[in-house]
């Protein structure tokens, strides 16, 4: 295991940035261009600039990047692997996906031991950046894109960022609902869809806690309890509404991501106007013992980017100055998204206990083992 330490800094790539800068008004001599229009373009040369020197350094820095990420499925991360690997060929990276609420207590255990795995943590578990800055183990970096992050995408010293925004509503099969598509989720507790429902545990997942804690409290305890009787197939990960689906075995999933701009999906992602939904901005930080600090800015900086951030599955991005695809709103500007509520929610974690317990005594406990498998101590290490 390589124990070199990069000595690159954002320094390496401002003369490399100033000659873009300098060479685009150059370039585009002659031609009529509005200040958005050239403001967007110098942004797009200063990114590449700073991509390629963040590349070459991590090259030399040995080309690993282990990435520890919140999510369902050991492939779950699969794609962006891909799009990384092909976009900055000969860099080693791994991303190893559990629960978020397993990784952060790993990491945490890791670090207690001086024996930090990750380069990169990109979890859901927004309360633990704030907490892991205040003891000193993020590494700040301000990307070139960082000043496009909306301000409740970012820390303002750099600590941490949202590399992609991640929502929950209401899905159905759209050929088996036929002409009655359930009109919000408050159709969820109709009694025609006993049995034909599915969705991850809200008391296992606090994002889908989130999402039935606003349930009730647009619907009420009524509501709730009518929910209880309606005999929902429950299952541990985010993934399994839309599987189940899929399968033909549900019509109906709640608890779980999708986007409003796959209008001719066959299974339809919705929100309904004045319902709730949930979002947020998925964090990541660069550990400040990372053993390949180049690859992980260089990672964070390509998250965050505007070729990236231009084509999120879900049409929507963490960045001002990108515009969502499918005529979509920027996300926080869907007050029923309930955007800045979500890291206040997960911050208060006796909030967060009370509401997972009173979920238990209407639905039950959480059944059935974790959908990534079980890593251990330290996943990823076998590679360094």
């Amino acid at each position: 295991m390589s124990k070199h330490i990069s000595t690159f800094t954002p320094d390496l790539g401002r003369r490399q940035l100033l000659s873009a800068a300098i060479a685009l008004p150059v370039a585009m001599a002659g031609q009529h261009v509005s200040a958005a229009t050239l403001g967007a373009a110098h942004t797009a040369e200063a990114e590449s600039a700073e991509l390629q020197a963040l590349y070459q350094a991590a090259i030399r820095e040995g080309g690993k990047l282990v990435v520890y990420a919140g999510g369902d499925t050991a492939q779950q991360q699969d794609a962006t692997k891909a799009a990384f690997v092909k976009r900055f060929p000969g860099i080693d990276i791994q991303i190893i996906v559990d629960y978020s609420k397993i990784h952060d207590v790993r990491i945490d255990n890791q670090i207690a031991r001086g024996a930090a795995v990750p380069d990169v943590v990109q979890l859901q578990t927004l309360q633990n950046f704030p907490r892991w800055k205040k003891e000193g183990h993020l590494l700040a970096f301000k990307p070139a894109g960082f000043a496009g992050l909306h301000p409740q995408f970012r820390d303002a010293d750099g600590a941490w960022q949202a590399i992609g925004v991640l929502a929950f509503s209401l899905m159905y099969d759209v050929a088996g609902v036929g002409t009655d598509a359930p009109r919000s989720p408050q159709d969820l507790a109709d009694p025609k869809w006993k049995g034909k429902i599915a969705s991850s545990y809200p008391q296992d997942d606090d994002a889908t806690l989130f999402l039935f804690k606003q349930y009730a409290q647009a619907y009420g305890w009524d509501w709730v309890g009518k929910l209880a009787t309606q005999d929902i197939q429950f299952a541990r990960g985010t993934h399994t509404p839309r599987e189940a689906i899929s399968a033909k075995r549900a019509l109906i999933g709640t608890g779980g991501s999708g986007s409003l701009t796959a209008a001719d999906a066959p299974v339809r992602w919705a929100v309904a106007e004045g319902h709730p939904f949930m979002a947020w901005g998925q964090r990541a930080a660069i550990l400040k013992r990372a053993r390949n600090v180049n690859a992980a800015k260089l990672y964070m900086a390509w998250q965050i980017s505007r070729e990236r951030q231009s084509t999120y599955y879900n049409g929507w991005s963490v960045r001002t100055d990108v515009q969502p695809a499918g005529n979509l709103k920027p996300v926080w500007e869907y007050a029923n998204a309930h955007v800045n509520e979500f890291p206040e929610f997960m911050a208060d974690r006796a909030l967060v206990e009370r509401w997972r317990q009173t979920f238990v005594m209407y639905l039950g406990d959480v059944q059935g083992p974790p959908s990534p498998g079980v890593l251990g101590l330290q996943p990823g290490l076998e590679r360094l």
